[in-house]
């Protein structure tokens, strides 16, 4: 890889605000990958219902059968083709693996960027999501299954930025905008 661009990982637990952060990226020209698409994509090949429940199941089986860093292996040929063209912001990494995996391929032209927000303000905000709405105890139930089976949370602690999404949409997008500015001044 012969270009400057970078790869800013988007982490966070479901609803603090992943997508709107990718969607600021996007507006400055960054490609966007959706970790969550190869769940969709393998449900499909799966014939699986969307349902949280059976999401659950195929991000754990996928993780059983290629190891914890498998959506970072997945998408690897993606972000590379990505790279190739523009910066990319990976949206939705879960996993400690996952992040080491990026982490050790692309080395500093990684940022990792965690996306905070408490489980109340979380919660209220899934269950007026359009798509793939959570009730209170299946956002609950999602929380303790990501930090606990997918190890979530080390990937939080160890963000090289962290946006609070406590405030509104436009606080996180300007904290969104800082953050690039800051990821980009050394280019």
């Amino acid at each position: 890889m012969k270009n400057n661009n970078r790869v800013v990982a988007v982490v966070g637990m479901a609803g603090s605000g992943k997508s709107e952060v990718a969607s600021v990226c996007v507006a400055h020209g960054y490609i966007r990958v959706r970790f969550g698409d190869v769940t969709d994509l393998e449900m499909k090949k799966r014939g699986m219902t969307v349902t949280e429940t059976n999401e659950r199941l195929c991000r754990e089986q996928l993780r059983k059968e290629l190891g914890m860093g498998a959506y970072a292996i997945l998408n690897q040929p993606l972000i590379d083709a990505a790279l190739a063209k523009a910066n990319v912001v990976a949206d939705g990494l879960y996993s400690w693996e996952e992040y080491l995996s990026l982490k050790l391929y692309y080395g500093d032209r990684l940022s990792l960027l965690a996306v905070y927000s408490s489980p109340q303000t979380r919660y209220k905000r899934l269950s007026h999501r359009l798509v793939r709405p959570l009730t209170l105890s299946e956002a609950s139930s999602r929380d303790h299954a990501e930090i606990e089976n997918l190890n979530k949370g080390g990937p939080i602690a160890m963000a090289d930025y962290t946006l609070n999404n406590e405030y509104g949409l436009e606080e996180l997008r300007r904290q969104s905008e800082e953050v690039l500015r800051l990821i980009h001044a050394s280019d």
